[in-house]
């Protein structure tokens, strides 16, 4: 299935999805490694890319001593080994397993954090992404990008954000947080144009509670309103979903996994 540019790759299973996703991640990575020296990726955070990251650490063609790893949001305020902290949470899963170049992690506890996200900024334009792995939010996020700060022509590359009431609680849906209040308010968050900016952009989204998220994404005008939909104007991105997330697809009368 394909909806404007966006690819749409539906599997049976979520452990299907991440098995499907992992591997289309590794052939583009070999691809990119037999033409230029390293490759530059961001990873996303969140229990949805569980299955995925499990699977990518260890496909075998990937050079993993080739790879520069940046991660595309992290909240303000976090201690640095906390669960919710996700770059730890992308270190436990994939860096602490793999022979990764190098990492470059947002600091959610810098003193400054403009300051902090110029930093970043700087870093990400001295390393062109290659690939973006991503998910998406209940509320049609990318990244920290909700809707109220989802600018498809921010003048920014990295940007401190408020977080929405929806994104808050989603943290406590997925389990990372016991109640509401103790979710962060504030984020660091690579910008929409940023993400859009990586040559290849894989998107996993698996469950029933992204079902709503993943009708907007594909039935919708692409507008702020809905942030993700701004994948269907990447030149190159893929959705890896599962029967649960894409369950409201049906409602769609153009609909056709063909």
């Amino acid at each position: 299935m394909k909806v404007d540019q966006l690819e749409i790759n539906i599997s049976e299973t979520r452990q299907q999805m991440g098995e499907a996703a992992a591997k289309a991640v590794a052939d583009k990575i070999r691809e990119i490694q037999d033409t230029q020296e390293f490759v530059n990726i961001i990873f996303a955070s969140a229990p949805s890319q569980n299955e995925f990251l499990a699977t990518l650490k260890d496909e075998p063609v990937i050079q993993w001593e080739k790879i520069n790893a940046f991660h595309m949001d992290e909240y303000i305020g976090i201690a640095a080994d906390a669960p919710q902290n996700f770059g730890y949470f992308l270190k436990v899963r994939l860096f602490d397993h793999v022979p990764v170049r190098s990492v470059s992690y947002l600091d959610g506890n810098a003193t400054d954090p403009q300051q902090e996200c110029d930093r970043y900024a700087k870093l990400l334009r001295e390393n062109p992404i290659d690939i973006v792995c991503l998910g998406i939010g209940e509320n049609g996020h990318l990244a920290f990008n909700d809707p109220h700060v989802a600018f498809f022509d921010d003048p920014l590359e990295v940007k401190v954000v408020e977080l929405d009431d929806a994104c808050r609680q989603q943290q406590v849906n997925d389990e990372c947080f016991d109640t509401f209040a103790e979710v962060p308010q504030t984020a660091l968050t690579l910008t929409i144009p940023t993400l859009m900016k990586a040559k290849y952009a894989f998107c996993i989204v698996p469950g029933e509670k992204k079902a709503q998220a993943i009708y907007h994404t594909v039935a919708e005008d692409i507008e702020e309103a809905y942030p993700s939909t701004i994948l269907r104007k990447h030149p190159h991105a893929i959705l890896f979903i599962d029967q649960a997330s894409s369950g409201k697809l049906k409602e769609i009368s153009s609909y056709s996994q063909a």
